[in-house]
């Protein structure tokens, strides 16, 4: 409706330069932006003040795959900007036509093929595969129209397939979770079927939502449940686009919600035990950037595909996968038969040859498509890597017996939170894992001191030439053992000596308290009494006094690495508590001669949260505190 009326206004040369930004605007806007390239060059001649003109008639050009163009107009306008935020977008942007050359001749083994017995005139796209059933999302059958984009509402609909061959005839609607007048948008399941989650836009009335949000509904008793809100979305901000890990813990989706690197960008959020979303992350800046990222996949080989308008690609909306390996991710966009210079997204891979995903190319029939794919990459194969662990505790007698319900952390390089999950009833967990990286393992468990273990992939990776079959999965093995938290009872640290008469704390000995910090790091809830005892071979007194010191010296060194100095308590026992009466040998002194602590109080209001508490609270930080009903309504459901 805005083209139309500045074009009057153009026939009648009104406000020629500001008329033709808007019509550039306006295609851009509304996603026609190789139609706005003629106008931003007219608003840009006529001397338009606004330097986003200058951006974006340069995403136009390269939309129009005019590469060279693009860059040189970058690289005119850039001496002369004045707009700090349009700068960075302009230098990222001359950066990405840098390699734009290489990204096109780029080979790759992908066969596209148009699925036309699906696609109309209308839009398709978002396809989700499962169960011998294709799902996507349309604009087909008319009805009223949606007027920001001019074209009927969408809706969900499903169509039983084998592979790439689809039976037209069973093209139907999802009851309940489509709206009138209201477009439902990108879904995702769980592996078994069981969860959907849907994007669903505003309804335009007073009281409703003000922009897209996720929904969530679970199939029982041969239908979908009435589909309710998740309280991870932000209601000033638009949240869709989502997509389940394997598992189905952790549910990726696209937001622009405050705090981001700008446009969309890719968060998670991750499911608790009891079947609630929160603790919402930001992917951060390796795959996020100042354009959009959105319509992320996970495949079964741990790969996240997505779709963006900020890396390296031929313009508009291309595909990438994202690889991790030696504790770094490496973006990859997947070449020129898969990506144009028009909106390519939505990918879905249904095996990890075979796929699908959705384009607005030329070849479409007028508006998005879903296109099928296969990757006849004759060295495609793909190792599955992933931990598996279980957790134990000791009985009074010593015996290790299983510790179930516990919340285990997978932590890589500086200190990101990989995966967590809780063990089950078997106290088993599994985690993925990458090629050449080192992780640590936290279990935590309320009663109990949270304890970490080191993992690392370092060395074991299978080389590429001895595997056999399209996909290969190798399974580590470990355990995590937690202690339950009793107090007095000493633990005896280990190679804790002195020099003969002395109490300065030796390299060796800080090696060992070093432990002991990272003890009291993990578990602020305890205070310990860190006791020194010596041998009977001196005077008792004097052995009183020297254990003293020793016991103050190591507390001491405890502090400077930043313990609370009121956690800690130094007591020297002298010899009033040996272990062998009569001891003989060194060895016999050496176990007399040993630093023990034990845990002489226990603040439970410190201690680490069990995860639903956890969720609880980062549930309602993440809505501000509103929607509460909705969350415990949502808790109820999942259940």
């Amino acid at each position: 409706m805005a083209i139309d009326y500045y074009e009057k206004a153009l026939d009648k040369q009104v406000a020629t330069t500001k008329s033709n930004f808007y019509i550039a605007e306006s295609y851009r806007l509304s996603n026609r932006i190789k139609k706005a390239e003629p106008f931003y060059s007219a608003a840009i001649e006529d001397g338009i003040e606004e330097e986003s003109a200058h951006f974006y008639y340069a995403l136009s050009l390269k939309a129009n795959e005019k590469y060279k163009e693009a860059k040189s107009h970058l690289n005119d306008y850039l001496p002369t900007a004045t707009n700090d935020e349009i700068i960075a977008l302009a230098k990222r942007e001359v950066d990405n036509l840098e390699v734009v050359n290489r990204i096109v001749d780029k080979e790759d083994f992908f066969r596209v093929k148009n699925l036309e017995e699906i696609n109309t005139d209308a839009a398709e796209y978002s396809p989700v595969y499962l169960n011998g059933e294709l799902y996507f999302t349309s604009s087909r059958y008319g009805g009223k129209i949606y007027k920001a984009t001019g074209t009927p509402f969408t809706n969900i609909y499903k169509v039983k397939t084998k592979g790439a061959v689809v039976d037209t005839t069973t093209i139907d609607a999802i009851e309940l979770i489509n709206s009138e007048n209201t477009n439902d948008g990108s879904v995702t399941f769980t592996d078994n079927g069981n969860i959907m989650v849907f994007a669903k836009g505003n309804s335009g009335r007073k009281k409703g939502t003000r922009d897209v949000n996720l929904y969530i509904s679970r199939y029982r008793r041969g239908g979908w449940s009435e589909p309710v809100m998740l309280t991870i979305n932000d209601p000033d901000a638009w949240d869709s686009t989502p997509a389940f890990s394997t598992d189905g813990r952790t549910l990726y989706f696209a937001s622009n919600r405050e705090g981001g690197y700008g446009g969309t960008d890719l968060y998670t959020a991750t499911m608790d035990n009891r079947g609630r979303w929160g603790r919402v992350r930001n992917l951060g800046p390796k795959i996020n950037t100042s354009g959009n990222e959105m319509f992320p996949f996970v495949s079964s080989d741990g790969k996240l595909y997505f779709a963006s308008t900020g890396h390296p690609g031929f313009g508009n909306l291309d595909l990438f996968m994202a690889t991790r390996s030696e504790g770094d991710i490496a973006i990859d966009n997947l070449g020129p038969s898969i990506n144009s210079n028009m909106d390519d997204f939505g990918l879905f891979l249904f095996d990890p040859t075979k796929g699908f995903f959705s384009s607005n190319r030329e070849e479409s029939k007028g508006d998005d498509d879903i296109f099928t794919f296969i990757n006849n990459d004759p060295d495609l194969k793909i190792v599955n890597y992933y931990l598996s662990g279980v957790t134990y505790t000791y009985d009074e007698n010593g015996n290790e017996i299983l510790l179930p319900n516990t919340s285990v952390r997978l932590v890589g390089a500086d200190d990101e939170v990989l995966d967590q999950t809780i063990t089950d009833q078997e106290a088993k967990f599994l985690f993925r894992v990458y090629p050449e990286e080192s992780y640590i393992l936290y279990g935590e468990k309320p009663e109990f001191l949270t304890t970490r273990e080191s993992f690392s992939t370092v060395g074991k990776s299978v080389p590429k030439e001895d595997l056999e079959q399209l996909v290969t999965n190798v399974t580590f093995d470990t355990k995590l053992t937690l202690d339950k938290i009793v107090l007095d009872k000493a633990v005896v640290l280990d190679n804790i000596y002195y020099d003969l008469d002395k109490a300065n704390i030796r390299e060796d000995a800080a090696q060992e308290l070093d432990k002991l910090v990272t003890i009291l790091r993990d578990n602020p809830e305890i205070s310990i009494e860190l006791s020194s005892h010596t041998d009977s071979r001196a005077d008792a007194a004097y052995n009183l006094e020297l254990s003293q010191r020793r016991a103050q010296a190591a507390v001491d060194y405890i502090i400077t690495n930043g313990v609370d100095k009121g956690r800690l308590t130094a007591r020297g026992y002298g010899e009033s508590q040996l272990i062998i009466e009569d001891a003989e040998t060194e060895e016999e002194h050496q176990v007399n001669r040993r630093t023990e602590f034990k845990v002489i109080r226990y603040d439970k209001s410190l201690s680490k949260k069990t995860d639903e508490e956890e969720e609880d609270s980062e549930d309602y930080e993440s809505t501000g505190g509103l929607e509460d009903k909705i969350n415990w309504d949502e808790s109820t459901e999942l259940q």
